[in-house]
């Protein structure tokens, strides 16, 4: 049974509630989806806790890319990688710039937003113009995520999209922790993970720039 991380961003405490529910479930695979853990409180942590899971397959996401491309178009992400630009070494840098941008797993299509793009996902509902973001894909299940958004919906030109949702910072209303898992030659089911925010909550307000993030954990949406 494979199970299916995405958007975790460093929140350890609402990884380790999901590995335990895995556990329990029967994991025994894994799709890493990106936006592992850097910058955050626990990007180490994070990234070893993850590659410690057996035959996982690792993505990139648009947070690894910004290791090596900075987000020009938005300063205030720009300052905040070079604050934590020492947080990990130059070798895991390159080791996660390096990562796949896609992976096909049983004849699933896994990205981090979309076929065309990692910082460009699928809207919620469906929207004039959005089959550009398959550049061609069709009659697939397309799995993604970046918005932290759990939904699952049809697409354009045949495709079955399918967001996890953010197992580290949900944006969709609800604060539980957000993934999905495939049983063998089976469908995605999309599945939800409680766990205590309140130690995430308090080391994102031991920095000065947390607050923002302390409240989508608090709130499971922007505040």
């Amino acid at each position: 049974m494979l199970g299916i991380l995405y958007d975790i961003h460093g929140n350890l405490d609402a990884l380790e509630g999901v590995l335990a529910d895995a556990g329990e479930i029967g994991i025994d695979r894994w799709l890493l989806g990106g936006d592992y853990g850097t910058p955050s409180p626990y990007p180490l942590e994070t990234l070893d806790r993850l590659r410690g899971l057996p035959n996982a397959t690792w993505i990139r996401g648009n947070g690894e890319r910004w290791l090596r491309e900075p987000a020009t178009d938005r300063p205030e992400v720009v300052e905040t990688y070079e604050r934590f630009r020492d947080q990990v070494t130059a070798d895991v840098v390159d080791w996660l710039y390096n990562l796949p941008p896609e992976a096909a797993l049983d004849g699933i299509l896994y990205v981090h937003g979309s076929p065309l793009a990692d910082d460009e996902s699928f809207a919620a509902e469906p929207q004039e113009g959005e089959e550009r973001l398959l550049v061609g894909a069709r009659d697939r299940t397309i799995v993604f995520g970046h918005s932290h958004l759990q939904f699952r919906r049809p697409g354009p030109d045949g495709t079955d999209l399918v967001n996890p949702g953010s197992v580290g910072m949900p944006l969709d209303g609800d604060t539980r922790a957000a993934w999905a898992l495939r049983p063998a030659d089976g469908e995605p089911k999309l599945r939800r993970t409680v766990y205590d925010v309140t130690p995430a909550v308090e080391k994102m307000r031991e920095y000065d720039w947390g607050e923002r993030v302390a409240e989508r954990l608090l709130n499971g949406r922007d505040p």
